[in-house]
């Protein structure tokens, strides 16, 4: 079973993508901010990671650069309501950019690519 670590401060998102993943058949790990998604991409060592940009205290670009530090190998799927971070040279070295949306299809579409290129 593949395990997403989700990074989002906002609760209601993480209700919505944990049922969503789950049903599909990943075991999905959450943290509410940056410092504690830190110390979960260090112990529970995910496949992948979904991560906020926009977040209180260490940011989502920060966190990105940290995670990049500690395992290049693992894809960053950075996740935001906001189109104007994606020309941000920050976002650059996570692995894609999705725009929150009600429809989480580009996100599961864009997980499951990410995914199977590690793989291959």
């Amino acid at each position: 079973m593949k395990k997403i670590l989700l990074i989002d401060n906002e609760e209601n998102i993480q209700i919505v993508y944990r049922e969503e993943f789950e049903d599909d058949g990943y075991q999905v790990i959450s943290a509410l901010n940056g410092e504690e998604g830190l110390k979960k991409f260090s112990g529970e060592k995910p496949d992948i990671v979904i991560l906020d940009i926009h977040m209180p205290g260490m940011g989502g670009v920060e966190v990105l650069r940290k995670m990049k530090t500690l395992d290049p190998a693992v894809p960053v799927v950075l996740s935001s309501a906001y189109q104007e971070f994606k020309s941000d040279l920050g976002t650059w070295a996570s692995d894609a950019y999705i725009l929150k949306s009600g429809d989480i299809g580009d996100l599961k579409r864009t997980v499951i690519e990410l995914l199977e290129e590690t793989e291959g």
